[in-house]
């Protein structure tokens, strides 16, 4: 019978094998006995090592069975079977198919292996084999605990990921909240994305005569979101270079296409497309000299209220979004004017706001609470606007969960304070 090599603990080390931990971690130097020995021998193995929980059987150092302490303890402890079975071989208790599996076996398909082999896997153990001699013995207990720090250490490091995307996404909108401070002097802009990162964003350029500026909702919300952020993104400034910012309906189509083609969901390869995303967005161009805006809207409503009126005027457009695979490629959305006065606010809000569950009755926040805030909250200074329909919403969503990332923008004309800022460019 060979000798343990060691402690009997069965507490394999775990810290230094997460990145690629295999069987080998969790092989344990236990007893062993071969088949020729009788149930006394085993007997007397189990006696002397109490913390034994299972004791391997060798045929020329090859593992072909185990023993379980539980199983052999209990049948040897019935009437008679002590005499009966004491001299005879230690494999009329033995288990003949226990779990084997070689050093080098990945530990997330051992405890897929374990699983599959059933529970006395995970009481008994399991086999660890070199070449198919005997290397150690594996715990169903060990593993698991294994398997959980494993998939702690995955889940630490994802996370690391999202929040290193999330410096990335915010670094992206940072330009665009500058040149929002630099061409504007009374706006709000409230981004906050339900996850670490989101499917909304939103783009602010100056130019020499006024300022562009969209605000998009991606398909879905978290990373898939937020990787969609950047292809929009990407695509917008794209447009801007190749055809300025005074057409937001020319600017939409060539950002429909780009994201299409991209994509893969443009016409040519429909049939092959493995996804069907794309976004709802608002892009519009705000001329300083004469104070005229000139929007384009996919599914994204923008609001506009003129001082000492009491109703908004919403600009809705078309009810086509961008870069879907029903989109066509060549989708063109219309312009729509208004002339604003001095004093006029404008707002535009994706769907995190207005789809919001929440209230006594659970139901969605709507645009009609929205448009009251605003008329309600008109006379503050639109930072203050934007933190009191905040407010206002938070106090709705109550103990609901965020549904959706929320983005919120807003600006009161007259206080333009465009004058060839750092950073803007002709066009």
């Amino acid at each position: 019978m060979n000798q343990p090599h060691t402690d009997f603990s069965l507490t394999p080390m775990m810290g230094r094998h997460l990145q690629q931990p295999t069987a080998d971690a969790l092989a344990v130097n236990v007893p062993v006995i071969t088949f020729e020995e009788n149930n006394a021998t085993v007997l007397e193995v189990f006696s002397r090592h109490r913390e034994l929980v299972s004791l391997p059987v060798l045929e020329n150092e090859h593992p072909i069975g185990l023993i379980s302490r539980n199983i052999f303890m209990s049948q040897m402890s019935k009437p008679y079977h002590r005499e009966l079975y004491e001299k005879k071989s230690c494999i009329a208790f033995m288990d003949k198919d226990p779990l084997i599996v070689e050093v080098d076996t990945p530990i997330e398909t051992l405890g897929a292996l374990a699983v599959a082999s059933g529970d006395k896997t995970l009481a008994d153990g399991f086999l660890i084999v070199d070449g198919g001699k005997f290397a150690g013995l594996g715990s169903g207990l060990e593993l698991m605990r294994m398997l959980v720090e494993l998939q702690a250490e995955k889940n630490r490091q994802v996370m690391q990921s999202i929040d290193y995307a999330s410096v990335i996404q915010r670094a992206m909108l940072s330009a665009s909240r500058a040149a929002m401070a630099q061409a504007i002097g009374d706006a709000c802009l409230v981004w906050e994305p339900r996850d670490v990162v989101g499917g909304d964003f939103y783009h602010l350029e100056c130019f020499p005569d006024g300022w562009f500026a969209a605000v998009a909702d991606c398909t879905g919300h978290g990373v898939p979101g937020a990787f969609l952020t950047l292809i929009a993104s990407s695509s917008i400034k794209q447009a801007l270079e190749q055809h300025g910012p005074r057409d937001p309906a020319l600017v939409m189509g060539e950002v429909n296409r780009s994201m299409k083609q991209v994509l893969g969901q443009h016409a040519a390869a429909t049939q092959l497309s493995e996804s069907d995303d794309g976004m709802d967005a608002c892009f519009f161009w705000f001329d300083a000299g004469s104070q005229r805006l000139t929007c384009a809207n996919a599914k994204m409503s923008l609001l506009t209220l003129q001082p000492g009126a009491d109703l908004l005027q919403t600009f809705d457009g078309e009810r086509t979004g961008l870069g879907y695979v029903d989109t066509p490629d060549d989708m063109q959305w219309s312009n729509r004017e208004v002339q604003l006065s001095d004093g006029a606010i404008v707002m535009i809000a994706t769907d995190g706001i207005i789809d919001q569950i929440g209230g006594p009755k659970n139901i969605a926040y709507g645009k009609q609470r929205l448009r009251k805030a605003l008329l309600e909250h008109r006379a503050l200074p639109m930072p203050e606007v934007g933190k009191k329909i905040m407010e206002e919403q938070r106090l709705y969503q109550g103990q609901q969960r965020r549904r959706d990332d929320l983005t919120f923008f807003g600006f009161r004309v007259g206080d333009s304070v465009i004058n060839h800022p750092p950073g803007s460019r002709t066009a």
